[in-house]
C-alpha cells in the first residue's frame, strides 16, 4: 500500500513530484535523509517511527548541517509513534513549524482511517487523533459491547463499510470472514488495541496480540516500550510476553541503548524498571531486560516480535521465515544475550 498507492498513484494524481528512498537511513553517514531533503527541496516527508529512533541515537549534527526548511508536512507509518521520537521530529526536523502527520490504516482497509489533517487538526505527541470523515471507529470489550463516552481503552473495530475495504482474500474467501468479520458480527475487526482519550483522540496501543497478561491486567507492549523509551540512555526498545510461573506471563524488554559505561550497565535494569513504574505503574515493570545492539526488523522496518517472542519462550528453534530480516546476524546475537540474561 505504501509502496504504491501512497509513493506512486497518490502523487501522481496530484501532480506531486515523488523521491522514493531505498536504502539504509545511517549510510554513508545519519544525513542521508537530511541530505536527500535538503538537495531535492522536498516538501512532505513520510518515515516508520522505527527509522526516526535509530536517527535519534546518531546525534543531532547529522540534522543540523542541512537545510530543512522547505518541509511543510511531516509523516509516519507502521507502527504507533512514542512521545520521545514524535518531539524530535517535531522539534528538530520540523523546527516545530510542520505538523506531524501520524497515519493509522492497514492494507486491508484500503487507505488512511485515523489521522490528523495536516494544519488543520491539533496534534498530540504519539496519538493518531481522529478517524477521516466517513470512518466510524468504535472501541469494544472482549464480549464485543461497545465502550461509549471518552477515556475508554478497548480493541478497535469499524462500526460501517467504507470505500477501499478488503471484499475478500484471493483464493480464500472463508479466512477473510474469519479474520475480521466473525469474531463481532456486523464489525471489522482490525486487530488493534486502541485508547480513546478525554477529547476523543484515538492512540493506537498495538496489536492485541501483543497485549500481556500479567497477574490478570492487561497490559499494551506499546504502552510499556514508550515507557521505557522516555529513559534518557535508551534508544528502542522491543516488548513482548513470555510464561511466568507465578504471574501466567511475564514482561521481557529487549532494548537498545546508548554507550553505557561499566557503572552504567550496572544500574541501567534498574533505572529502567522505575521509568516504566513512574510513567505506568509496578505492575508494568519488565520481569527480563535483555540490552541488546539491535532487533529483528524487516526491510520496511517492521519489529518481527514473533522472533522475540520464541527467543523470551526460550526457543529458538523454530524461528520461522527469517528472510525478510535487513541483518539475520541481529537474531544469533540476541540468542546469545538471551542465554546469559537468564542466568542472570
Amino acid at each position: 500500500m505504501t509502496g504504491h498507492s501512497y509513493i506512486v498513484y497518490g502523487p501522481l494524481l496530484t501532480g506531486a513530484t515523488t523521491i522514493m528512498f531505498e536504502g539504509v537511513p545511517t549510510w554513508p553517514d545519519a544525513g542521508r535523509f537530511w541530505d536527500v531533503v535538503d538537495k531535492y527541496k522536498v516538501t512532505h516527508f513520510y518515515t516508520a517511527p522505527t527509522a526516526i529512533r535509530a536517527l535519534v541515537a546518531q546525534g543531532n549534527q547529522w540534522v543540523t548541517k542541512h537545510d530543512l526548511t522547505s518541509l511543510k508536512v511531516l509523516g509516519t507509518v507502521g507502527e504507533p509513534i512514542n512521545e520521545e521520537a514524535w518531539r524530535w521530529y517535531h522539534d528538530l526536523i520540523g523546527k516545530g513549524k510542520c505538523p506531524i502527520v501520524d497515519t493509522w490504516w492497514q492494507t486491508e482497509t484500503g487507505g488512511i482511517m485515523i489521522t490528523p489533517l495536516a494544519g488543520i487538526t491539533p496534534t498530540k505527541p504519539s496519538l493518531a487523533t481522529l478517524p477521516l470523515p466517513g470512518i466510524q471507529p468504535i472501541l469494544v470489550d472482549p464480549e464485543g459491547k461497545e465502550l461509549k463516552g471518552n477515556a475508554v481503552e478497548g480493541i478497535l473495530c469499524i462500526k460501517f463499510p467504507w470505500p477501499g475495504m478488503l471484499r475478500t482474500t484471493y483464493g480464500d474467501h472463508q479466512r477473510c470472514f474469519q479474520t475480521y468479520f466473525s469474531a463481532f458480527p456486523g464489525l471489522y475487526l482490525t486487530g488493534d488495541g486502541a485508547k480513546r482519550d478525554e477529547e476523543g483522540y484515538y492512540r493506537i496501543i498495538g496489536r492485541i496480540d501483543d497485549v500481556i497478561n500479567v497477574s490478570g491486567h492487561r497490559i499494551g507492549t506499546a504502552e510499556v516500550e514508550d515507557a521505557i523509551n522516555q529513559h534518557p540512555k535508551v534508544i528502542e526498545s522491543a516488548v513482548v510476553g513470555y510464561p511466568h510461573e507465578i504471574k501466567g506471563s511475564g514482561i521481557y524488554a529487549y532494548v537498545i541503548c546508548e554507550d553505557l559505561s561499566d557503572n552504567e550497565m550496572n544500574t541501567i535494569e534498574h533505572e529502567i524498571r522505575e521509568t516504566v513504574n513512574k510513567f505506568i505503574g509496578a505492575i508494568a515493570k519488565p520481569d527480563k531486560i535483555q540490552i541488546v545492539h539491535g532487533l529483528p526488523k524487516t526491510r520496511s522496518g517492521k519489529i518481527m516480535r514473533r522472533i522475540l517472542r520464541k527467543i523470551g519462550e526460550g526457543d529458538a528453534t523454530n524461528l520461522g521465515d527469517t528472510s525478510t530480516l535487513l541483518d539475520p546476524g541481529v537474531v544469533d546475537e540476541i540468542i546469545d544475550g538471551a542465554k546469559v540474561a537468564v542466568k542472570r
